[in-house]
């Protein structure tokens, strides 16, 4: 099993898939994290059921995060 902080420590400054707890999905690039797994992605693109967005630099609240997959 990959503990989450060593899972955002090896995945810093590479591109990262997350999915939220309301559905949603996020890709961007993984530029900074704390202790609560609160994140910073630039270049963030947001997925939804009905659309797709570029929103750029965004800060995720760690409590929201379901899923973070290293994107290759």
């Amino acid at each position: 099993m990959v503990m989450p902080q060593n899972l955002l420590e090896k995945t810093l400054n590479k591109q990262v898939a997350i999915k939220l707890k309301d559905g949603r999905s996020m890709e961007g690039k993984l530029v900074g994290y704390d202790e609560y797994m609160n994140m910073v992605l630039e270049g963030t693109e947001e997925e939804t059921k009905e659309e797709k967005r570029r929103l750029g630099t965004v800060i995720l609240r760690g409590n929201n995060v379901v899923s973070i997959s290293p994107k290759m």
